[in-house]
């Protein structure tokens, strides 16, 4: 069919055969082209940027620098963990950026464009001003342009306007990017391309590679302002003390302040954190599985439902006919004929139809249909009108059948086996009518045959092991998503519910959500409010689909997930993008959200009990150096060099903090992030800053110390802050495995070897000689660990945390 469009801006003749190659040509030099980068990922610049210049590496770097200038290299070592933090998140960043970039090129949508009579399939980034672009059911709308024709052509703006109701466009309308079709099939021509259209702004904003809003990070952020508001005073205190009280000379003094400073920074947790994020993004990515936002890392962790459709997701996409069931024998030859035709004349045929050509191909010769209307989720049916040979109807016997029929029980005994049932019959009016279909007579049940995906059942047995509770709620038969329900073994999946006798009431249908997990013949509309509802019961859901019926629902859910194979609309607005089509892969994206939102608390519970005990031994030492002042006596200085506290952090907090970010981890994660790391933190930290003060007290007793005596007792205050913080540590492993006993023994052995060879000991200027001041650190060090132990239990038993972590073993099965 030919159609002629006159453009007002050039005068141009348009065909709908489309712009030829030397037009194209001409609007590429013109600059008239869709040049809109694939994804708004960060650049290798900025990303070098974000992580060199922090507020920590600041910290960090004024302190190296302020040491370096005292001559003594060795306790500068501290330095090394600004290239580590830095050094380690460009890293990962990178390759996460490179992942990201790959398979965002997998995932994009390719319009089809119709130049020199060809549709041709192409990168939105090839679309250039005026040209012909086909669309059809499930196509997203890639660059604004007019409606040159239109086959009952309705388009879902909800994206832009939250209007849920698909639009009817007609030759003229306006179309714009980020719009998806709902049903039917058409052709406009580009108005606006490049950063002048709607989807430069959307392809923008929802695919940037940024770290956004979590709990996770704005917990970290303000743990981290409070650090800042406490290290002033207790910084100026020891600065004081260190530079006027002491008594001792600039450069023992400038070390012995930048000692106490450098571990109240948790630089550690910044870079364990970045680690862990990154490392989810790139492991996702190895898994094909498309993270358009960093949130859903956290996100997953938090899942406690997922919804999943049974079409795509439980079931293969591809279907096969498995019997064509007559009303009389008089049928047989007239319904292969029509189901050919309707087959033969889809321009865009979805799965049924395909199953349908593929039995019936030869074409009955009946021509171009004199009216089409194509299906949609809504009316549950789509036509075709031939002239002499009759108005065809395809749909949902349900639908289109007197429910008392006798085809209509059989219809729904077959269904409940789990087959997919449809009705072709004839109607009295053209299916372009607005009565349409009218009277129906059935002429035959269409029987296809769904095959389950061979990884369904395991993949609803592991949710079912994580207390994770899956939700089937699909357009379909109820009676047929029950029953592929029910051959999986979901709990309930014998009892399904049909859609339309839910109650409009939110809390009527969010009672029956808790109660029932099979669902059918759900509109769109309601799978949005069933997502609504399950969250207003505190539920954190996950929403799995791939046709443009699931967008709405997708968009609302907390966590969306599309499968590769879905339609553009949905990889659009999924969170996670499941590019291998397979719903197994989901398990392993649920298991990788809680193990990197999991590790990060375990491991924040070191670093920020390290900064309460610095802080605290920084006010200790400095109020001891203001009361010194006024008894007219030299002060205590620091007991600890820089090198001592690079030394005391590497097996305490560094290395197990790294292996433990990474370790398996199948906790869900819950909310009160921040209250629950501190109860932990704060009292070991005390306790730690409290027994090392006292313990150093002991040591440095007497009216005048030699320079050997107070590295003695620098050396029993280490040894009592190691003891307690290595048992902090082994709570935080608990539940122990047998590589967390290997972890803890292996950091108290490499602390061991420090303090017995003789050459650790000169590097590190330790001397633990003196057996009573020895003897009194151990002593101090078991009342710690006993302390420690003593406050775990207690604020276990207050706030059930105890029992939580012995529960959150990582040996959990599942995907680890």
């Amino acid at each position: 069919m030919a159609f002629e469009k006159i453009c007002a801006d050039s005068g141009t003749v348009l065909e709908l055969d489309g712009l030829t190659a030397d037009q194209v040509a001409e609007r590429v030099a013109a600059g008239q082209t869709n040049d809109v980068p694939d994804r708004a990922t960060r650049s290798v610049r900025d990303i070098v940027y974000a992580n060199v210049f922090t507020r920590i590496n600041a910290i960090l770097g004024v302190l190296l620098v302020i040491v370096l200038a005292t001559g003594s290299i060795i306790d500068g070592m501290f330095g090394l963990l600004i290239i580590a933090n830095s050094g380690v998140g460009i890293i990962q960043e990178l390759r996460a950026k490179r992942t990201l970039d790959k398979l965002a090129i997998v995932s994009r949508a390719k319009p089809v464009v119709r130049r020199d009579g060809v549709a041709v399939a192409m990168d939105p980034q090839e679309v250039v001003l005026d040209d012909i672009i086909e669309v059809g059911a499930g196509d997203q709308i890639v660059v604004d342009g007019v409606v040159v024709e239109a086959m009952s052509l309705d388009v879902d703006e909800s994206l832009l306007t939250g209007e849920a109701d698909p639009v009817r466009k007609s030759r003229d309308d306006q179309v714009l990017s980020g719009s998806f079709v709902a049903s039917g099939s058409g052709w406009y021509r580009a108005t606006k391309v490049g950063r002048d259209a709607y989807a430069a702004k959307l392809t923008d904003e929802a695919s940037k590679f940024t770290l956004v809003h979590s709990e996770l990070r704005s917990g970290i952020d303000k743990i981290l302002k409070f650090i800042t508001y406490l290290m002033v005073p207790a910084g100026l205190l020891i600065i004081y003390n260190q530079l006027f009280s002491s008594g001792q000379s600039l450069g023992p003094a400038l070390s012995g302040m930048v000692a106490a400073l450098v571990p109240m920074v948790p630089e550690g947790l910044v870079l364990m954190t970045s680690i862990a994020f990154a490392v989810g993004v790139v492991r996702l990515g190895r898994r094909q599985c498309l993270v358009q936002e960093l949130p859903a890392i956290e996100g997953l962790a938090r899942v406690d439902v997922v919804c999943a459709d049974k079409t795509g997701t439980l079931t293969e996409t591809g279907m096969r006919l498995s019997e064509l069931r007559c009303a009389t024998d008089e049928d047989v030859e007239l319904s292969r004929s029509a189901l050919a035709a309707m087959a033969a004349s889809d321009p865009r045929p979805n799965a049924s139809v395909l199953a349908i050509k593929e039995a019936f191909p030869d074409d009955p010769g009946w021509g171009a249909a004199s009216a089409d209307a194509p299906f949609s989720s809504a009316k549950k049916w789509s036509g075709q009108s031939y002239g002499d040979h009759g108005n065809w109807v395809l749909g949902a016997p349900d639908v289109l059948l007197d429910p008392g029929s006798d085809m209509a029980r059989q219809a729904e005994e077959v269904g409940s086996s789990g087959l997919r049932v449809l009705l072709l019959g004839s109607c009295d009016v053209p299916v372009d009518n607005s009565g349409a279909p009218g009277r129906v007579t059935p002429r035959a049940l269409v029987i296809l045959e769904q095959r389950v995906r061979p990884e369904a059942r395991d993949t609803l047995d592991y949710f079912a092991s994580q207390n994770v509770t899956v939700k089937v709620i699909s357009g379909d038969n109820a009676v047929s998503v029950g029953a592929v329900a029910g051959s999986l073994g979901l709990p309930g999946g014998d009892r399904p519910v049909d859609a339309r006798e839910l109650s409009s009431d939110p809390d009527a249908l969010a009672e029956t959500l808790e109660k029932s997990t099979t669902f059918g013949r759900v509109n769109p509309d309601q799978k949005r409010e069933m997502v609504g509802a399950l969250q207003s019961r505190g539920h954190t859901v996950a929403m799995t689909g791939d046709g443009v019926n699931d967008v709405l629902a997708l968009k609302d859910a907390d966590i969306g997930v599309s499968m590769g194979s879905g339609s553009p609309a949905t990889r659009a607005v999924a969170q996670i993008v499941l590019l291998d089509n397979k719903f197994s892969t989901l398990p392993h994206v649920v298991g990788e959200g809680r193990r990197v939102i999991g590790n990060i608390e375990r491991v924040s519970n070191l670093f920020l009990t390290k900064t309460v005990y610095s802080v605290l031994l920084a006010f200790l030492i400095g109020i001891s150096g203001a009361m010194s002042q006024i008894m007219d006596v030299d002060a205590l200085p620091y007991p600890f060099l820089p090198r001592h506290v690079t030394m005391a952090a590497w097996f305490t907090i560094g290395i197990p903090a790294f292996i433990l970010s990474l370790a398996p981890n199948n906790e869900r994660a819950r909310s009160g992030f921040v209250p629950r790391v501190m109860r932990l933190a704060i009292p070991s930290g005390v306790i730690i800053g409290v027994t090392t003060f006292v313990s150093y007290l002991l040591a440095y007793a007497g009216p005048q110390q030699t320079d050997l005596q107070k590295v003695q007792a620098g050396t029993s205050a280490l040894i009592t802050l190691i003891m307690i913080a290595l048992w902090v540590l082994a709570v935080v492993a608990r539940p122990y495995t047998w590589w967390k006993l290997v972890l803890i023994f292996g950091s108290a052995a490499a602390y061991l070897i420090l303090f017995a060879l003789p050459a650790t000991r000169q590097f590190f200027e330790l001397d633990p000689t003196n057996v009573g001041a020895t003897t009194s650190a151990v002593v101090c060090g078991l009342v710690g660990v006993v302390l420690v132990e003593i406050g775990w239990w207690v604020t276990g038993r207050v706030h059930g945390e105890r029992r939580r972590l012995f529960a959150s073993s990582a040996d959990l099965p599942g995907v680890h």
